[in-house]
């Protein structure tokens, strides 16, 4: 599920283009390729509106420290602005989708002028009351820079200015909240009621109703050719390259049952505001709802404090850190952007890295499958310069409540 910050000419006058190149694979075949253009044709617009990565492994994983300087992918911030409650000296997010950068600059815009805590909460965490129109009005439009509020102010298919997302649910808009309404349909026709699991009291009652109530849909036929193309997963935003990977040798169903079941069974549901989103398709309301480490009452004078050291761009992540003084950066968040790279493009990102990094630099990246891709697939001296944490990886594999990857993988250089 990653974001688009990835190897490809950063051409912000040629929108059009910049997903496709990343994403249709030059050597593929013509039905492939179609494929391919099909994903990116879907990609273009906002995609995560909550990003789908567990910033609490990430930062334990990175261990970041007061000097640490750090470059991630933006997808919806989330994340991004999360790693500043571990006090970094900075944090660079970069990303190829306008839409995205629009979500990151309303954030910091929003943490910078909002008067308090209690209006940030409404307008993110709840996402959905009408007053947010005139929040954003008064409080954010003004002080926004021009690029992110002609997104926000300008009307989708739907007619409606994109800001009313605010007032209706964010979290029920972009692609992946697209998939997850749909899924919700698919529930109600098979008569699947998934407000259970979120009613669920202990973790024995979570898998008492994944075993009931989800598990067998994972049987039904038609469900099992739907998951078995490559398009059926485009909100979970896995181009057909990815599909792949994350089947393997299986069927589709079989994995995603796995990948739900962990969801389901393995946090309980008040520590897991992922499960929230699946289930829920919003975070709780509750006074102690869970929610990423930004959107906690805990941090906010934090992140009053801290907001000042992030930086939101479009810009190609590859160029971005090309452009770097040698060993200037010490922590890097991939995302699963490799899991769409070739070997050679495996080799040009790393030979990168490595030059801007310093010693004892960390780069945190996720996988569909559950091995790391890089052993016999990256440049062997570029790789022999970084030592693979494997006890750490596994446990922060375990640990991950999106439960959506395989792997989970760090990589410090000696």
């Amino acid at each position: 599920m990653s974001d688009t910050g990835k190897g490809i000419p950063d051409m912000a006058t040629q929108p059009k283009r910049i997903i496709e190149d990343a994403v249709v694979r030059k050597d593929a075949k013509p039905a492939e390729k179609l494929l391919d253009k099909a994903f990116a044709l879907a990609f273009r617009g906002l995609v995560y509106a909550q990003i789908w990565e567990d910033p609490v492994v990430d930062m334990e994983g990175l261990e970041i420290t007061p000097d640490s300087r750090l470059m991630c992918i933006a997808s919806g911030s989330c994340n991004a602005l999360s790693y500043l409650t571990a006090n970094p000296a900075s944090v660079t997010a970069v990303d190829l989708n306008h839409a995205h950068v629009a979500l990151g600059q309303l954030k910091i815009t929003a943490i910078r002028h909002l008067p308090n805590y209690e209006r940030f909460h409404r307008f993110f965490a709840h996402a959905d009351h009408k007053e947010n129109a005139e929040v954003y009005q008064t409080m954010i439009a003004p002080h926004l820079d021009s690029a992110s509020r002609a997104y926000w102010e300008k009307r989708d298919l739907t007619g409606r200015k994109r800001i009313s997302y605010f007032t209706r649910g964010l979290y029920r808009k972009g692609l992946l909240g697209n998939f997850i309404g749909l899924a919700h349909i698919f529930a109600r026709i098979y008569k699947i009621d998934l407000s259970k699991v979120l009613a669920a009291q202990s973790l024995e009652e979570q898998r008492e109703v994944f075993e009931r109530e989800l598990a067998p849909v994972f049987d039904k036929k038609f469900i099992r050719w739907l998951t078995d193309q490559p398009a059926s997963l485009f909100g979970l935003g896995i181009p057909p390259a990815q599909f792949e990977h994350l089947a393997g040798d299986e069927r589709m169903a079989e994995v995603l049952r796995r990948r739900l079941e962990k969801l389901a069974c393995d946090f309980e549901i008040k520590d897991n505001y992922f499960a929230w989103q699946a289930f829920g398709r919003g975070y709780d309301r509750s006074e102690s709802a869970p929610l990423p480490p930004y959107l906690q009452r805990a941090h906010w004078e934090a992140m009053r404090e801290r907001v000042e050291r992030l930086d939101v761009l479009r810009a190609n992540m590859v160029d971005w850190i090309g452009a770097r003084p040698e060993a200037s950066m010490d922590r890097f968040v991939l995302l699963d952007a490799q899991d769409w790279m070739n070997n050679a493009q495996l080799d040009d990102l790393w030979g990168r890295i490595t030059r801007a990094s310093r010693p004892g630099a960390r780069v945190l990246f996720r996988t569909a499958a559950e091995p790391s891709l890089l052993p016999g697939r990256l440049d062997e001296a570029i790789l022999s310069r970084w030592r693979y944490l494997d006890e750490t990886s596994a446990d922060l594999t375990r640990r991950d409540r999106s439960s959506i990857y395989g792997g989970v993988h760090v990589y410090e250089l000696k």
